[in-house]
């Protein structure tokens, strides 16, 4: 497990980033940014880059809808 600001800087370049506000945080407990691509089932959202490929199969089968977070 890392630190937070580290799993951030490894994503974005930037430990805190002023040029992304942040859009909230996901299902699963992932901070989501302005811009991060997210699948919407029902009324939870989540963070592309975190799903395995089986967890977004899953959501897409059963009606997941790609977005941007804005």
């Amino acid at each position: 497990m890392e630190h937070p600001a580290i799993t951030r800087t490894i994503k974005t370049g930037y430990p805190y980033s002023d040029r992304r506000e942040e859009y909230g945080t996901d299902a699963l407990g992932n901070e989501v940014f302005e811009g991060d691509e997210i699948l919407v089932y029902q009324d939870e959202f989540y963070l592309v880059e975190e799903l395995s490929t089986d967890a977004i199969q899953i959501l897409e089968q059963h009606g997941g809808d790609y977005r941007i977070a804005k």
